[in-house]
């Protein structure tokens, strides 16, 4: 058995039920097999793939908190500090009622890479809760974060670990948990978390990070494959942050945007999707796209899934791990789709990535592709360390720089390894040789 069937065998051996960090470690073992068997020995002595996929630390809590009929709940609270080789800590934190110790490890897992991608000096790791904020009140989510952070302060610090926003966390629960960090520590440490407010340390362009990054990586790779965005007719799912800032920047690089979902149905839109109305939908009102389908008579809504159906040029899943499986790749790829990238993280399957490259679709992976949220919170960090604040056109300029130069070196690894065009395999390789080149720099550790 070759040393990476081994690692991974011990993997599913030792954490049992965690089908999604089983998943996130195959596709990356997968792709490294050539790495590794060029460097099998060396490797193999220093456990390197074994310390690789085993995390630092998981920390595992109790989060109780009062709810507005006075019952007391009690959620679960997680934090896994995946590798720090390279930097402090750092990823998001998830409050969803699909969170448990597995979806925090694949997470965390894929962390690691995606900021060894950014180029910029940050570790991998991730936390969250079961908890859901859907119908909570402010004064609920509010209990329920300081409790979060009761726990949560004793590990994290700007220089340790610092956490930020996913799934279920935005600004509002980034404050309540800054708040409370600040009560608990005595001391404004603004770079502890980022996602922050801009009255307390934030940074321009945050927001729109994450989905603004997609579509910069998008136009790069099709750039550079002889393809370009203009006038595209582009897929999304999700409805949250990603998913508004890519429809945002899609029209902005002159793509048409058609659709957007959320977990009870989806909308096509012929004339494009309106950002304006699909902000005020689900930031403003917090409500369901049946309230965008009332407000545009040419708009379908569909409940249920099948975003994956609509005819498009490029494909955006935005929204969760595992949103794109095998029989909706089949669909794009009949319907003519030539590009997938993921904005979320892991949304599509294994057999799904293997059948969209096997047909020729151009396919970037999440940690790449996805990367633009966690570098603009590395750049939150900058400006809380120097006590500045960029402007809008500052960041967007670095976030630009950042994943244009992500796709470069993810496209020179699979050159470099014989896998011209296989960017899964050339984001893995590149995230993973900064990384391993850390940690056998630092010993063993």
């Amino acid at each position: 058995m070759s040393y990476v069937d081994e690692v991974f065998a011990r993997v599913v051996a030792q954490n049992p039920a965690q089908p999604e960090f089983h998943q996130a470690v195959q596709e990356v073992l997968n792709s490294l097999r050539i790495v590794i068997e060029r460097n099998e020995e060396a490797y193999r002595r220093d456990a390197l793939l074994e310390r690789l996929t085993t995390p630092e630390r998981q920390i595992l809590f109790r989060v109780p908190w009062v709810d507005d009929k006075g019952q007391v709940q009690v959620n679960n609270g997680y934090r896994v500090q995946f590798n720090g080789a390279i930097g402090p800590y750092k990823g998001g934190l998830r409050f969803h009622p699909s969170v448990n110790l597995g979806v925090i490890k694949f997470l965390g897992f894929e962390q690691v890479f995606k900021n060894s991608l950014t180029g910029l000096p940050i570790g991998g790791g991730k936390g969250g809760s079961d908890f859901d904020p859907k119908g909570k009140s402010d004064r609920e989510i509010m209990a329920f974060c300081q409790s979060f952070m009761n726990e949560l302060y004793k590990h994290i610090g700007q220089d340790v670990d610092v956490p930020a926003g996913d799934i279920g966390v935005g600004a509002r629960e980034i404050g309540y948990l800054f708040g409370q960090y600040k009560r608990l520590r005595n001391a404004y440490e603004a770079g502890v978390l980022t996602g922050k407010g801009l009255s307390y340390g934030g940074s321009l362009a945050r927001k729109q990070a994450t989905g603004y990054g997609l579509l910069y990586m998008t136009e790069e790779l099709l750039r550079w494959n002889g393809k370009e965005l203009f006038g595209k007719t582009v897929a999304v799912s999700g409805a949250g942050n990603v998913a508004i800032y890519a429809i945002e920047k899609a029209w902005q690089l002159g793509a048409k945007p058609v659709t957007c979902s959320d977990s009870s149905g989806w909308i096509y839109d012929p004339d494009g999707i309106d950002v304006a109305l699909l902000k005020d939908v689900k930031e403003v009102r917090r409500a369901r796209l049946t309230a965008y389908a009332e407000a545009r008579p040419n708009a379908e809504y569909h409940p249920g899934k099948g975003v994956w159906t609509a005819k498009c040029d490029i494909a955006l899943p935005c929204a969760t791990q595992n949103e794109l499986l095998l029989d909706d790749a089949k669909a794009l790829v009949a319907n003519g789709c030539f590009a997938v990238l993921e904005g979320a993280n892991m949304p599509t399957s294994l057999d799904a990535t293997e059948y969209l490259q096997s047909n020729g679709v151009l396919f970037c992976p999440g940690k790449a592709s996805n990367a633009g949220g966690v570098a603009t919170s590395a750049l939150e960090m900058s400006q809380n360390s120097e006590r500045l604040s960029w402007s809008f056109e500052e960041v967007d300029a670095k976030l630009k720089g950042i994943m244009v130069n992500i796709f470069h070196n993810m496209d020179d690894a699979a050159r470099q390894y014989g896998m011209e065009g296989n960017y899964v395999a050339g984001a893995n390789i590149a995230g993973f040789l900064k990384v391993a080149d850390a940690m056998i720099a630092q010993g063993i550790v």
